[in-house]
């Protein structure tokens, strides 16, 4: 994959958009926009987006019980993409599994 283009989010909520909405979920990059997004899903998968939405997801606290001591921590924050594919056009992502 592409420096900006970092994983496909693959989920139910994901699944059901890209089978309805024609809406995938990308993990991108944080320094990048959505003009670079757009440019990167074009190539990298050859369809033509007509949206792409940008969030950053932050990252959840973390607690784990041991034996001897309450261990305290977070998960990474990380950019999310939803890209907006035009009307008759699929993005496969499930032939690289």
């Amino acid at each position: 994959m592409s420096q900006i283009i970092i994983r496909p989010i693959v989920t139910e909520k994901m699944t059901a958009q890209g089978e309805k909405e024609n809406r995938y979920g990308f993990e991108v990059a944080k320094d990048s926009n959505k003009v670079q997004i757009k440019q990167a899903v074009e190539k990298e998968y050859n369809v033509t987006v007509t949206g792409v939405r940008t969030m950053i997801v932050r990252g959840k606290t973390r607690t784990r019980y041991t034996k001897t001591n309450i261990l305290r921590g977070h998960t990474s924050s990380f950019k999310k993409a939803i890209v907006t594919v035009k009307t008759g056009e699929a993005i496969d992502l499930y032939s690289s599994i």
